[in-house]
């Protein structure tokens, strides 16, 4: 599992996770995968692009598995 450490913000766009962490070559990319279904949150099929992503929440795509944590 993956872990991306939330800097200096309260959350993150889904869209903006999988293209920082390049699993989407680009913001449309990303878009399209989330629309297409191919992306979960916490275990649900999440369709929303710019989807809050928070500390605690987990993303699976492409048999990738990500936490969003805070950093210490």
């Amino acid at each position: 599992m993956t872990t991306f450490e939330l800097i200096g913000h309260d959350y993150i766009q889904l869209n903006q996770l999988l293209k920082l962490l390049n699993l989407a070559e680009s913001g449309g990319d990303a878009n399209q995968a989330i629309v297409a279904g191919y992306v979960q949150v916490n275990g649900i099929t999440e369709l929303q692009k710019r989807k809050k992503l928070f500390p605690g929440d987990r993303v699976m795509f492409q048999d990738q598995e990500i936490e969003i944590v805070r950093p210490e």
